[in-house]
This record gives C-alpha cells, sequence and structure tokens, in this order.
C-alpha cells in the first residue's frame, strides 16, 4: 500500500471532482489503482491524468468515492498498483468515445490528433468538455440540453469513422455494447476499457470475470475482437455481493 499526499480538489461537476498528487510511477494510459479509504474499502479507479502529477477523476456514487470526492490538499490518499493491461495507443486521428464518467480514463490518451464524443444524461453531469477545443469535440445528451439529444451510439452513427485510425471506448456497459454494435466489422482499430465489479485488483477474487476473462488481470482493456460474441459482455453484471444481474440492453 502506497501512502500519498492530495495536492489539490478540484470540482468538476456537482458530484465528480479531481484529486491531484505528486507520484513517481510509470503508467500506462488505461491503467487502474486500488484506492483504499480507511473505514469504507477499496474501489478501483483509472488514472485521468499521466506525468510526474497524476489524478483521479471521482465520481460520488456511494459513501466510499463519496468520501474520495471530501478529500482536501494535505490528506493522505493510499493506493495500490497500478494493475491491468492498459491501452495500445495508435499513431494518427484517434476519437474517445466517452459516456458518463467514462471520458475520465480516456483522456490521458488525447494529443493534437484526438477527437472525443462526450455522452452524459444531462449538460450538468458533462465532464471534460472544456479540454477539448469546440472543433474537436462531439457532445450528446438524453435530454438534449446540449448538444446532440440522444445517445453516445446514434451520434457515432454520423461520424465519418473511417477516418480514424483508432477508435477507444469507455462507458456504462448497455452503452458500449450498442457502441460495439456500431463498431463491429469496421475497418478501424477499436479498444474498449470495461467497468466492472472489483475486490482484488489482482485476479483472486473472480468478481470482475467476464466470460471467462478476468477484467483485472486481462482487460480492463479489451480489444473489439475479444469482446464480439463474449456471453456476458452487456448481458450480465456481477454486484459487490456476488449477485449476477441482467443488464437492460435493447
Amino acid at each position: 500500500m502506497i501512502n500519498l499526499k492530495i495536492e489539490e480538489n478540484v470540482k468538476e461537476s456537482q458530484n465528480v471532482n479531481t484529486l491531484y498528487f505528486n507520484w513517481d510511477q510509470d503508467i500506462r494510459p488505461g491503467q487502474f489503482a486500488m484506492i483504499w479509504i480507511p473505514g469504507y474499502g477499496e474501489i478501483p479507479m483509472s488514472f485521468s491524468g499521466l506525468g510526474r502529477r497524476k489524478s483521479i477523476t471521482v465520481k460520488a456514487y456511494g459513501s466510499a468515492s463519496r468520501k474520495l470526492t471530501e478529500l482536501k490538499a494535505g490528506d493522505d490518499l493510499f493506493l495500490r498498483g497500478p494493475y491491468g493491461n492498459g491501452f495500445d495507443v495508435r499513431e494518427g486521428r484517434k476519437l474517445l468515445v466517452g459516456g458518463g464518467s467514462g471520458i475520465v480514463s480516456l483522456y490521458p490518451i488525447a494529443d493534437q490528433e484526438t477527437d472525443a464524443l462526450i455522452s452524459a444524461k444531462t449538460r450538468d453531469e458533462l465532464i471534460f468538455k472544456d479540454r477539448f477545443p469546440e472543433s474537436r469535440r462531439f457532445i450528446a445528451t438524453d435530454d438534449g440540453s446540449d448538444g446532440f439529444h440522444g445517445f453516445a451510439h446514434e451520434l457515432l452513427q454520423r461520424i465519418n469513422i473511417d477516418s480514424y485510425e483508432a477508435i477507444y471506448v469507455c462507458g456504462p456497459e448497455q452503452m458500449m455494447y450498442k457502441v460495439l454494435q456500431v463498431l463491429k466489422g469496421r475497418k478501424v482499430f477499436v479498444q474498449f476499457s470495461l467497468e466492472r465489479t472489483m475486490k482484488c485488483g489482482i485476479g483472486i477474487c473472480d468478481s470482475c470475470s467476464l466470460g471467462g476473462k478476468q477484467v483485472c488481470k486481462e482487460g480492463p482493456v479489451f480489444n473489439i475482437e475479444e469482446l464480439i460474441g463474449n456471453p456476458e459482455f452487456g448481458v450480465y453484471r456481477t454486484t459487490y455481493s456476488g449477485r449476477r444481474i441482467r443488464l437492460n440492453v435493447k
């Protein structure tokens, strides 16, 4: 377990904060760490910023993540990692497709040749939008309050997919499943970063199992070919208690 100090806490939206800290550790875009919150347990978090000054961007959705968003400069940050395989970052034009807070783990890929499709339920839930110039971003909201009125996969169908060398996707699994349907069969390199229940992060507990694959060790990044035909992707997820739940994908 590594003990670091929070340098800065920046509020991104009503329930999303970015925590900055110094850590001299090599990390590949797409890798994650297990963050320990004393009294609350551990949760997996992808890195939203690399370099010597690193960051994680946290959405408050439960007691542990909410406690993280409340940390202040000088507070302790406990973590172990990094874990996972990370993205295969290609040269040339790239498109990031982030649903909800999914753009967070994709952001370290961004360079001058990168466009971003960012989707959320409402404009108030859009994050990292202003990190991309207007000419480089596509915005979709479920309620039409900003950008395209609709979902990420619907806006993606209006974009010239063949103009990109690589496409990277992260977000809710239902959203990624629909994006996969749009992208399969296209002659472009595609990778997905999966968000699954994780307890250990090192392949012991098997809580992140996805059709025989361990997301924490074999992922969290998978090529599109690995997910096409996977019997659980977009179909089932496992809760923290181990219960298997069917996803509502139409």
